[in-house]
């Protein structure tokens, strides 16, 4: 059995992980995306503010892996390091290269719409709305479903509701096909404190919900990020027929997906993308009306998601590219922007911990090798 000389839990063997077989085919009860990471290139220049160099095959493979497993995939959102690292000219590229692989293989694809290609002091909300129109026709060019982000710059330049609801109906109303909405708190991105033209959650709820009602029959969903289980759930209510609320909810997804007698959200996740084989699993479980196989694949999960997305939030993705190394779906643990240094080495040690716990190690002979292989580069004996 897989075993090393973990720090703080002395010598440590790896549990063996169930094999988990997975139906052919995406579920049928919920729609869910896996907001998907990128694989840089090793031998790039991926300092802090350099250019991105990604491993495109690498970060294919693995959103061919994803489509696989029956799910769709939410690409160049902040999973993949928009806003930290993957720079407009790199975003474009792995939006028009994601889209050409989904067409080949019939897979769902969801590509995030953003104004980062702006300077980083816009004018005002037409220089916005003139960035997200330039990157809504790459989406669009793609084929793929627009998600329209929280943008940095509006709320920046923002005066109040009106500048949210008259850009973003302008969005809705250009786009070829339905949308869905971004709500991305500040624990993920502390330059969006007070999106939707208010910092009282309460108000900002009333003006998204004032846009959603206007335009209900082109917006396919809401994607929020708030962390507020109750919160969600009361959106989730007010939202018109025919609307989704997409769970961005990394700390509470297993019972928001599951629902209760009034509705449920779907998904859109980026802990979907390092617990991939189970949450299709758990869906699946689902349509079969199975609650307690659900549980049972989901539940050990969450201490994982929990601490992968503890504060500071916006540092999960290091995590998400560590347990991808950890399980094998790539050669390396080296991200755009240099980004890797973005947790201390303690916080992925327990995250190594929790991951053989979750069962989402698939080769504990491979994880514990790579595991000592960082704790050595560390300086830390295994």
């Amino acid at each position: 059995m897989a075993h090393l000389t973990l720090p703080g839990h002395g010598r440590y063997r790896l549990r063996s992980p169930e094999p988990l077989t997975v139906p052919a085919g995406p579920a049928t009860s919920r729609t869910a995306f896996a907001a998907a990471h990128v694989v840089a290139d090793p031998l790039g220049d991926n300092a802090p503010g350099a250019p991105a160099a990604v491993d495109w095959q690498a970060t294919l493979a693995f959103r061919h892996r994803l489509w696989s497993l029956g799910l769709g995939v939410a690409d160049a959102m902040d999973t993949a390091q928009r806003g930290m690292g993957l720079d407009w000219p790199a975003t474009r590229e792995l939006i028009l290269r994601s889209g050409a692989e989904a067409r080949a293989v019939g897979g769902r694809l969801a590509c995030g719409v953003g104004t980062d290609q702006l300077p980083s002091t816009p004018s005002t909300p037409t220089d916005v709305q003139d960035a997200y129109e330039q990157q809504l026709a790459v989406v669009e060019e793609a084929g793929a479903q627009p998600v329209l982000m929280a943008s940095r710059a509006l709320a920046a330049v923002a005066e109040g509701p009106e500048d949210y609801l008259r850009v973003y109906s302008r969005l809705i109303g250009q786009a070829s096909r339905p949308v869905v909405l971004h709500w991305l708190g500040d624990m993920f991105d502390p330059a969006l404190t007070g999106y939707w033209g208010s910092a009282d959650l309460d108000a900002a709820t009333g003006t998204v919900l004032t846009l959603i009602r206007e335009h209900a029959a082109r917006i396919d969903g809401i994607k929020v990020s708030l962390l507020d289980a109750d919160r969600e759930v009361a959106l989730r209510r007010a939202l018109p027929a025919g609307v989704r609320l997409y769970t961005g909810d990394d700390f509470h997804y297993p019972e928001l997906v599951r629902g209760d007698e009034l509705g449920h959200s779907d998904a859109l996740l980026g802990i979907f993308d390092p617990i991939a084989g189970h949450a299709a699993a758990a869906l699946h479980a689902l349509d079969a009306g199975d609650h307690d196989r659900y549980d049972a694949l989901l539940g050990p999960t969450l201490p994982l998601a929990r601490h992968l997305f503890a504060a500071p939030t916006y540092h999960y993705k290091t995590g998400i590219v560590l347990l991808a190394w950890l399980a094998g779906h790539q050669d390396h643990f080296t991200m755009v922007g240099g980004a890797q240094s973005g947790r201390s080495l303690p916080h992925l040690i327990e995250l190594f911990r929790l991951a053989d716990l979750a069962g989402v190690l698939p080769d504990p002979d491979l994880a514990a090798h790579r595991m000592r292989t960082l704790l050595a580069l560390a300086g830390v004996a295994a």
